[in-house]
């Protein structure tokens, strides 16, 4: 189906110049040289866009992050077909340390943060790998203070005691301190109120739109991601069984009944699973 919407991007307008920023082409994922994760996906993120990538928990989303970000290898999984490009040359071979440098930043599940270390400590950290001087690198924290208030702040505090939320924005803030082009976000949400969740994408949002960094994020929280996303594909038992523009896929009958629990006559039940694959018409 990722065929179907790189032309539709085509159509559109979306893809423009070169073509888009990444590109994975029908990657196949192995762990163990046994299990079989990923199934020939394909995805296409434009420069300056946000595209989600839906599904269930253990549909595949994090291994796709990881294929693209090449840390597959610290869990023994491999990228065994296929090919992943980013502006236009091939990186699937590159160190994940390679990939920093030009500008592609995993921010991983869980608000990983160094928690003995303060705030400001583990903002600091995302700069290790620039090479442009201490008044950039300043800069860099006063822009990412402007977008997280709270982190200022809190910017003395450890971060092992800040809240959830302040862990997952020092998570992004980190990021954001090496200058990226691209940033892998995976499962934003977790853990994490509604109210902080709306927040967090609010300002995903605004450094999308404001500074131009283009973002792929994996979520389950469907809702919430296709109403900030440009595009949006949804993986299922290792495949792309879905995807179109945030707006369309969120109207669409069978994501708001798989995935969001809703259908056209209002909320349903899935006790009879047998009803519920057949109605499934990609599986």
């Amino acid at each position: 189906m990722a065929t179907t919407a790189t032309k539709d991007n085509e159509e559109a307008g979306v893809l423009t110049g070169a073509g888009p920023l990444l590109s994975v082409n029908n990657i196949e994922v192995i762990y163990d040289h046994v299990i079989l994760v990923l199934k020939g996906v394909s995805l296409d993120v434009p420069e300056g866009n946000i595209v989600a990538l839906l599904g269930a928990n253990g549909a595949g989303k994090t291994t796709t992050l990881k294929a693209i970000s090449n840390l597959l290898g610290a869990e023994r999984g491999e990228v065994t077909k296929g090919s992943i490009h980013y502006q236009g040359q091939r990186v699937d071979a590159l160190t994940p340390n390679d990939l920093v440098k030009r500008g592609v930043i995993q921010v991983m599940e869980g608000r990983h943060c160094f928690e003995h270390l303060t705030v400001e400590e583990n903002l600091l950290t995302g700069a290790y790998t620039r090479e442009d001087g201490r008044a950039n690198v300043a800069q860099s924290l006063e822009k990412v203070y402007h977008y997280f208030p709270r982190l200022k702040e809190r910017r003395s505090s450890q971060a092992g005691y800040t809240s959830g939320g302040e862990q997952q924005m020092t998570a992004i803030g980190r990021a954001l301190m090496a200058n990226p082009k691209m940033i892998l976000l995976d499962e934003p949400s977790m853990g994490l109120a509604p109210q902080l969740v709306e927040e967090i994408f609010e300002i995903v949002h605004k450094l999308n739109k404001d500074e131009g960094v283009s973002f792929l994020l994996a979520e389950q929280n469907t809702t919430v991601a296709l109403r900030f996303a440009d595009y949006g594909y949804i993986l299922e038992n290792g495949r792309v069984v879905m995807d179109g523009e945030g707006s369309k896929l969120l109207e669409n009958e069978d994501v708001k009944e798989f995935y969001l629990g809703l259908s056209s006559g209002g909320r349903r039940s899935f006790r009879d699973v047998k009803h519920y694959r057949r109605r499934k018409r990609w599986l």
